[in-house]
């Protein structure tokens, strides 16, 4: 655990988690760029995802923040509303969804730029990212684990009993699903058009048992699960919801040589 700045040069300081959070966005913008390069999508549709991901995340880590101060305020409305203190993940991922979908639907007709070849790879990305995230958050000694004395628990200088490193079982989680996408995508095997579906419903049960394991404060929704097992109940659904719409529309996220041709003739034009 490094909770302390690893580098500081006046007031400029440098932590372990704001690494790990930088090493995460530069990885996932490197899966973008080489597997939309590997699997010959249009620069134009790479692109967009390129640069307005880079908005999203900002957008994300406002969302949230927002996410979990309305949890906090819900857990104790007597301390008040405080914005920015902590951030929750799921909050940051639905609030950054619907960002990048608006600025989509917003843009697609003028840039030409279709979204849907796109889908299976933003997974990967999401993923890995993810996965370093958490490893910096396992430096910072957030989101923590329940006491815990088996052969898994660490100790964290703030605080006093041994715990599960539920940030390591969620990272090991995100990297072993980041293979299994990267594996059915760039294999080009069926189940690599349902790559969107498949990361909302596991990572949703995932993120909701790993839930059972954490020991830190993460606020309130009124209810007797946390807010982060609420949301993931809500991943989860959507998950299931767009399996159903990709079945009934079957080629909507493949990327078939026709896919691919239609979203070049659009760049082209």
């Amino acid at each position: 655990m490094l909770p302390n700045p690893i580098i500081e040069l006046g007031p400029i300081k440098v932590y372990m988690y704001g690494v790990m959070i930088a090493v995460g966005v530069f990885c996932a913008f490197s899966v973008i760029y080489f597997y939309s390069k590997r699997l010959g999508i249009p620069t134009k549709n790479a692109d967009f995802v390129f640069y307005n991901g880079i908005a999203t995340i900002a957008f994300g880590f406002f969302s949230a923040a927002l996410f979990q101060s309305v949890y906090d305020y819900i857990e104790d409305p007597s301390k008040g509303f405080h914005f920015g203190q902590r951030i929750t993940f799921i909050g940051g991922l639905i609030g950054g969804a619907v960002f990048f979908l608006a600025v989509y639907f917003i843009l697609r007709n003028k840039l030409k730029i279709r979204l849907a070849p796109m889908l299976p790879v933003i997974p990967c990305a999401i993923t890995v990212g993810h996965a370093l995230g958490r490893v910096g958050c396992f430096f910072a000694g957030c989101c923590y684990g329940k006491p815990y004395d088996g052969i898994f628990s660490v100790k964290f200088p703030n605080i006093a009993e041994r715990v599960h490193p539920t940030q390591l079982y969620e990272a090991v989680f995100l990297l072993l699903l980041f293979g299994v996408l990267s594996f059915l995508l760039l294999k080009k095997y069926k189940a690599y058009k349902y790559n969107l579906e498949i990361y909302l419903v596991a990572y949703g049960i995932a993120r909701f048992v790993i839930e059972f394991f954490r020991g830190d404060d993460r606020g309130s929704v009124g209810i007797a699960i946390s807010p982060s097992q609420m949301t993931s109940i809500l991943l989860i659904v959507a998950g299931v919801a767009l399996l159903f719409f990709h079945i009934k529309f079957r080629n909507v996220f493949e990327i078939t040589p026709t896919v691919v041709e239609a979203a070049k003739e659009e760049e082209n034009k």
